[in-house]
């Protein structure tokens, strides 16, 4: 099975959108500092790649709206989230299903303050997605740079191979119809 990295991204924002919706639904979650956040991933398992950086423009709309998404996606692919909260430690064990695989993941997010935090997830892969994954751990360090720069706008995310997308319009419903293709050039 080979997943897109569209799907990647929507796996990957619903987990730690995912745990925000759980953490502020359940306990008194501390909201990010609004502004330019980096984010370095770091994953073990198969087929995993060198450590990996991605920055963000956070507000508080913009968080709002991952939170809403996640729990979104959690409805649709989850089965069991449970959350908990244990000083600046959220823990979250969850059951979910991607594609025909079922993720069994524990993960536990330590903040410092709202200008920093650590997540470390362990997962389970049944039967195995991807290159032969059965199993895998992630790191995500996030801390905050400042005001967004760059020219950068709130939902604005550079992932490390350079691409910009905004999350926000990712999840915005569409309002109007795509634009025409363009008319054919002329030879």
């Amino acid at each position: 099975m080979t997943l897109s990295p569209t799907l990647l991204l929507r796996a990957a924002l619903a987990v730690s959108a995912g745990a925000l919706a759980t953490a502020s639904l359940a306990v008194d979650y501390p909201t990010l500092k609004s502004g330019q956040w980096e984010m370095t991933t770091s994953a073990t398992g198969a087929g995993s790649a060198p450590p990996r950086k991605s920055t963000i423009c956070l507000d508080a709309n913009t968080q709002k709206q991952m939170i809403e998404m996640g729990a979104g996606m959690q409805k649709e692919m989850c089965t069991k989230v449970d959350m908990r909260r244990d000083g600046v430690k959220f823990i979250t064990d969850s059951e979910c299903k991607l594609g025909n695989s079922v993720v069994k993941s524990h993960g536990e997010m330590t903040m410092q303050g709202d200008a920093a935090y650590r997540t470390e997830t362990s997962a389970t892969f049944d039967p195995p997605i991807a290159k032969d994954m059965r199993e895998s751990k992630t790191v995500i360090e996030g801390r905050y740079l400042g005001a967004c720069k760059d020219g950068m706008q709130p939902g604005d995310m550079i992932t490390d191979n350079g691409q910009k997308i905004n999350v926000n319009q990712m999840q915005a419903p569409r309002t109007q119809p795509p634009p025409p293709p363009p008319p054919p050039k002329a030879k």
